[in-house]
């Protein structure tokens, strides 16, 4: 069945009278994640969760579109870990105008980037577009970010870790090798004390930081804790989308 609010999945027949109210990018990144889990791990949560939570918002009454998933991210760091796929931000930045100047001449005014990725850091760029394009509007949600994620999850991470593998086990657990031929996901810690609290800041160098380029210990990750986060989640972020479809962009504030 053809889903209205995948744009890959639509036809002219019906988009060209289809009144979106926002639209939905995913955007995600080609890199290695542990030995156990697929190099599209990040494309394929950006575009699981892009399209749930879509479909919980037009069940809703909201008119969002998800438009095709941006398969390549910032991997600077990761230059020397075999064929993880690097775009620089200026590349990014570059995609990322064609795509507001596109919407923008559709008349679709409200943007959200859908990232799945750690190093794409899109707030610069919304900054810079918002003010070439003062008529839209452009957020970011970096969902992995959400507060809430802890209590699904015994073990911190940020990268193959138990969130997501959890994630991978629920949605395609044919891509995920058994967790015991996982790395375990330690992390180097950086010597400078300021740079380990975050309030100095420098770009991990992947192969320094970690044996198995994962970090986080995967080893407690289970389909039902990736099932239960991932409902959650996406109920989460539709709530946003519909909130967004129902506000005027130019009365935003209370």
């Amino acid at each position: 069945m053809i889903r209205p609010y995948i744009l890959a999945e639509s036809n002219w027949k019906s988009v060209k009278d289809a009144g979106f109210d926002l639209a939905v990018l995913p955007w995600g990144a080609t890199e290695a994640h542990n030995y156990h889990l697929p190099y599209a791990t990040d494309n394929i949560l950006a575009e699981n969760i892009a399209a749930e939570a879509a479909r919980i918002a037009w069940e809703k009454g909201g008119r969002p579109v998800v438009l095709p998933n941006i398969p390549f991210g910032v991997n600077t760091g990761q230059l020397d870990i075999r064929l993880d796929m690097n775009i620089y931000p200026s590349t990014q930045l570059i995609i990322l105008n064609d795509i507001v100047e596109n919407l923008n001449r559709h008349g679709i005014k409200k943007l959200v980037i859908l990232n799945s990725h750690g190093g794409n850091d899109f707030r610069i760029m919304a900054r810079e577009l918002g003010a070439k394009y003062p008529e839209m509007f452009i957020c970011v949600c970096n969902w992995f970010q959400w507060k809430g994620r802890d209590d699904f999850f015994e073990h911190k991470g940020d990268h193959a870790d138990e969130m997501e593998t959890s994630l991978l086990l629920h949605l395609r657990p044919e891509l995920v090798l058994p967790l015991d031929e996982a790395g375990e996901g330690k992390e180097k810690k950086h010597k400078i004390e300021a740079l380990r609290q975050g309030w100095f800041w420098a770009e991990r160098r992947w192969s320094q930081v970690t044996e198995d380029t994962g970090i986080g210990d995967p080893k407690a990750s289970t389909a039902d804790k990736g099932k239960r986060f991932f409902e959650t989640i996406t109920e989460k972020v539709a709530a946003v989308l519909l909130e967004l479809a129902q506000n005027d962009i130019n009365n935003m504030y209370e």
